[in-house]
């Protein structure tokens, strides 16, 4: 397997800056009702990306964080550890499908107006190619295909600084208005 060293160097370096940045801000967590109203999603991710909100706890337990994000857009950068294997020797599939859902959702929700929120209905993944340590970091790259009131859809892939695909994903969302706090 050969890496791309220029391009494995400027994953690196790009996710050595926005980890301080996530760092400096308030680290994992949830952000509170006050630092979402009348955001778009869009909104909510840049703010998340700059951190000056919460990003998800998963991302820190799980060694990825996200690197991107525009509209119907997301990305995220991981690390493939020994502690993300399975008895087999490869990274566990739960480890590619959660990164891949990650970006399926996250896209969707850079779509979502004020008030407006989305759960995944549906997430479908095709592992095409073994993934190990070896390899450094690894992308997801999620994009939506549509964004309706009620139904959102998106499309992801996996893949190494190589281009190498380890695995591709779809998924379908409920989009659903956010219910009044009580």
């Amino acid at each position: 397997m050969t890496q791309n060293p220029s391009q494995l160097d400027a994953w690196i370096a790009d996710e050595r800056k926005i980890t301080d940045r996530l760092e400096g801000g308030p680290g994992p967590g949830l952000a509170r009702p006050d630092q979402i109203a009348g955001k778009t999603g869009l909104e909510v991710m840049q703010a998340m990306l700059a951190g000056e909100i919460p990003f998800a706890a998963i991302a820190k337990t799980l060694d990825f964080t996200i690197v991107e994000v525009r509209a119907g857009v997301a990305v995220f950068q991981g690390t493939p550890l020994p502690q993300h294997l399975n008895p087999l020797g490869t990274i566990h599939g739960g480890w590619v499908a959660t990164m891949l859902d990650s970006a399926l959702g996250c896209s969707v929700h850079t779509m979502m107006p004020p008030g407006r929120a989305y759960t995944t209905a549906e997430l479908s993944v095709n592992y095409v190619k073994g993934l190990t340590p070896k390899v450094q970091r690894v992308r997801a790259e999620g994009k939506v295909i549509h964004c309706g009131k009620q139904l959102a859809t998106a499309e992801a892939r996996l893949f190494g600084p190589d281009g190498t695909l380890y695995a591709h994903a779809t998924t379908t969302c409920l989009v659903f208005e956010i219910p009044p706090a009580r």
